[in-house]
């Protein structure tokens, strides 16, 4: 079986995808968000701390978001298709700048990792 941290050795979050691929992960994600089973590991997730593996994966995410909010400020606002090509090009033109930015990044998202965790145990102790 392979570990999470041997799938993201090779970390390319900047995979390129087509429009139906999207699609077809949208919908995927939307049914599997309503099921009882991924709330409940989504809760169970928010008391624990992410491995730096994943860490890593959320901070690469923030610098790929740091970029498209810099120099595609509209990009949510964009067409489906208008969006995978701005995804070949940034992953071409600025894959760089974003693993720059992400070891930068990696910090903060530790800190936000342990703001997290405290805030979901002292809501799930209210509750």
């Amino acid at each position: 079986m392979i570990t999470f941290s041997e799938l993201y050795s090779n970390l390319d979050e900047l995979k390129v995808v087509n429009k139906a691929q999207r699609r077809k992960q949208a919908i995927r994600m939307k049914k599997l968000t309503q099921t009882s089973a991924f709330k409940k590991k989504v809760e169970k997730s928010k008391l624990k701390i992410a491995s730096p593996e994943k860490i890593k994966v959320k901070a690469q995410k923030l610098a790929k978001q740091k970029v498209l909010d810099k120099f595609y400020p509209k990009y949510n606002e964009m067409p489906i298709a208008q969006r995978v090509k701005i995804d070949q090009i940034v992953s071409q033109k600025y894959g760089g700048m974003i693993n720059k930015i992400a070891t930068r990044v990696v910090k903060d998202v530790k800190k936000n990792e342990f703001e997290k965790v405290k805030k979901a145990k002292e809501a799930k102790s209210n509750a």
